[in-house]
């Protein structure tokens, strides 16, 4: 496992100026006339500023740690002889043919082409920033996309009245950037805190947006600390406060005012409440929101305690929600204490099997099951099939929200240069657009016209998301299974004896022991 203090880190723009004490990751001698680049120097100076990942709300960071069981310390299984799905004949068993759609839904489902979808993309500036891309790069690849917490609120262009929101150019903007490219599957989620709710953020994306699922949350992404939003001015301070934000450091008190009118200091900071649960709220607010007209309800939760996971999970079943997304530690798009994002929680794959298991039980006793997603820094195809196949048969799909932001990124930065590069020349940039990214031309088959449309960091998500598929084809295809249905626990296998431990799954060198001894027999 790595260090529990390195003290230095790209994320706080820290480091070191000589070899490391492991236990403090203090440099093994501080030296007098030292500047201070470690985190420990630039608290000296910063204090509470060197908290958060930097420069805030401009990037996507995640944990750096090392945990003792991660989805690597598992691989896949192969076969040669039988599959689910895999037709005898061989020119019918090929990676083309393997169906990668799925559904999540309690009543009525939300079909997806692919299995996995856009965590929630909130109040931050990267993600206000990279929002086009994320909701119609989802909304052409056919899946779903999350408004984050506190997008109403943050809006500077809002309007109030009575302490409810009436207007939100912001969220409006989001909504219809999914919705004029949503092509029957997938969906938008809107997704509330307290303050949300306070603000009457589901009554009015259900009402005046037709938005039709709204996503309750329990905590801030793998945290549970709640939003944290750095406010620009004094006048933003003022304008969160009269919404119900808490506001740190508050700038009512006169010593407060005097330093930052001096400068010394400009983190000013917006909370949300903390998540305190009551079971039958819950479930009264889930029959609210559907009285509302919500035609989908879900349930995002957090790295929590055992006790707490538990809560979540029955809350989702009694409420029969349409979908249940656990995130675990490790992930995260920067909007945390960094400490935090390393050192608070339950890793993923951890928090996945303690899921698996209740899950188990409730389903043993006859309780509904809502369809479930797993989040926690998932990149990757490799990732997608072995969060399916250990959570199997609850886990539907997965939930990505860092790594789609990383291709929005990207993608919005090649955008970027190739209008620079190109100029006013429209010819000459469509034609560097198709060659830079090599999901254009099919896109621009699909669309055709329309195509000039699809911004760069769209054009960036579906290419990345078309890896993924073809990665996960490529593999499903390889352990014999054609449609993600049949993904199972099965198909994985553990390398070590304490992942074989944590998750149930056969330690490698005792899979397949009394097939094996059959075989030879």
């Amino acid at each position: 496992m790595s260090l529990s203090k390195p003290n230095a880190s790209a994320a706080t723009l820290t480091k070191r100026r000589a070899a490391v004490a492991s236990y403090s990751g203090l440099c093994v001698t501080c030296l007098d006339g030292c500047e201070g680049p470690c985190e420990v120097g630039r608290s000296a100076l910063r204090g509470r500023e060197a908290l958060y990942p930097t420069p805030f709300g401009r990037i996507a960071a995640g944990s750096r740690k090392d945990y003792p069981v991660d989805f690597s310390h598992f691989s896949i299984q192969g076969f040669c002889l039988d599959g689910t799905g895999v037709a005898t004949d061989p020119d019918a068993a090929i990676f083309p043919a393997v169906e990668i759609t799925t559904e999540v839904g309690a009543e009525e489902k939300i079909p997806l082409k692919v299995p996995f979808f856009t965590g929630a993309l909130g109040s931050s500036e990267i993600a206000r920033a990279n929002w086009e891309g994320a909701a119609i790069g989802a909304a052409i690849c056919g899946t779903m996309v999350s408004v984050g917490e506190n997008v109403c609120g943050t809006d500077p262009e809002a309007q109030f009245k009575n302490g409810r929101v009436i207007q939100s150019p912001e969220m409006g903007r989001r909504v219809r950037a999914f919705k004029e490219w949503y092509n029957g599957f997938g969906a938008i989620v809107v997704q509330c805190n307290a303050e949300d709710t306070g603000l009457g953020v589901p009554e009015y994306v259900v009402e005046r947006l037709g938005v039709e699922a709204i996503e309750l949350k329990w905590g801030q992404g793998a945290k549970d600390i709640r939003s944290g939003v750095k406010l620009p001015s004094p006048e933003r301070v003022h304008r969160f406060q009269e919404q119900g934000y808490i506001v740190f450091p508050g700038l009512h008190d006169p010593i407060h005012q005097q330093v930052y009118k001096r400068s010394a200091f400009k983190e000013l900071e917006s909370h949300s409440r903390l998540a305190l649960v009551d079971e039958e709220a819950f479930v009264r607010e889930v029959e609210r929101l559907r009285s509302l007209g919500a035609k989908y309800v879900t349930l995002k939760t957090d790295a929590y305690r055992p006790a707490d996971l538990a809560r979540a999970v029955k809350c989702a079943s009694k409420a029969r929600v349409d979908l249940l997304t656990v995130d675990g530690a490790g992930g995260g798009t920067g909007m945390s204490p960094w400490w935090m994002m390393n050192e608070w929680g339950i890793p993923t794959v951890y928090l996945e099997c303690l899921v698996y298991g209740f899950l188990k039980r409730l389903e043993a006793r006859g309780d509904f099951i809502p369809s479930c997603a797993i989040a926690g820094d998932i990149s990757l195809e490799d990732h997608i099939l072995k969060a399916i196949g250990l959570g199997s048969p609850y886990i539907q799909a997965v939930c990505m929200g860092r790594a789609t932001l990383t291709a929005a990124i990207v993608g919005n930065t090649h955008g970027r240069e190739l209008k620079e590069e190109c100029g006013d020349d429209r010819a000459q940039y469509r034609q560097r657009i198709l060659e830079t990214f090599a999901g254009a031309s099919k896109l621009k088959e699909i669309y055709s016209q329309g195509f000039d449309h699809i911004p760069p960091f769209a054009i960036a998500i579906y290419t990345y998301y078309d890896r993924l598929g073809t990665g996960l084809r490529h593999l499903m295809a390889g352990v014999g299974k054609l449609t993600v249905r049949h993904i199972d626990r099965n198909d994985l296998m553990a390398l070590t004896r304490e992942a074989a431990e944590v998750s149930s799954i056969p330690y490698i060198m005792e899979v397949d022991q009394q097939e094996v001894e059959r075989i030879l027999s």
